[in-house]
């Protein structure tokens, strides 16, 4: 049997609640199917609420409440979007340290459509080029990004995207970034 490329990984993905749905479902079944173990992690405690668009969608088990997660357990961050859950997500003083822990770490971070909202609010966007849904570039802007309108984009540990229909190139990216990851690490235990 072959070995899966992202084998033994783990992935966090932050969420609140009213997330995307699809922005969660579709890079953690990738992720998943490449051998990465990923856990939702939240501030909510329980359950969250997925959306599609603007309607209630399904349920998730939380695995992993926010309080509790340490950035030195992951390999990896996965930020889904959906304009509630990024807004309420960037205003949480415990995802903005998570996030700026994996950034310090060097490790990748994976956002889409409105997630990056955090990044802004963790004052990690100055300097860094990224792109997501249309609606925020000017918080990046303002915060010091450079915003480029293109279905997926790669600067060091990020890889971002715009939104729902970028997924598939957001998936490859993002499982490139975090396969270099892998390999990374392998090279730095092997010398």
């Amino acid at each position: 049997m072959q070995e899966k490329p992202l084998q033994g990984l783990r992935v966090a993905a932050l969420v609140a609640t009213d997330f995307e749905q699809v922005e969660l479902v579709e890079p953690k079944k990738a992720l998943e199917q490449a051998g990465a173990k990923v856990d939702i992690v939240s501030p909510v405690h329980g359950e969250v609420q997925g959306m599609r668009h603007d309607e209630k969608a399904d349920r998730f088990h939380v695995d992993v409440p926010l309080e509790q997660a340490r950035a030195n357990d992951y390999d990896a961050l996965l930020l889904p979007g959906g304009a509630l859950n990024a807004d309420a997500l960037r205003a949480v003083e415990l995802a903005q340290d998570f996030v700026q822990q994996f950034d310090e770490l060097d490790k990748p971070i994976a956002v889409i459509c409105h997630g990056p909202w955090l990044l802004v609010s963790s004052n990690l966007v100055n300097g860094r080029t990224l792109t997501s849904y249309h609606t925020i570039k000017d918080d990046i802007r303002n915060a010091g990004g450079r915003w480029l309108n293109v279905e997926v984009v790669r600067d060091r540990n990020w890889v971002s995207s715009r939104q729902p229909s970028d997924i598939p190139a957001f998936n490859r990216q993002m499982i490139r970034l975090f396969q270099e990851h892998v390999a990374g690490r392998q090279q730095r235990r092997a010398a």
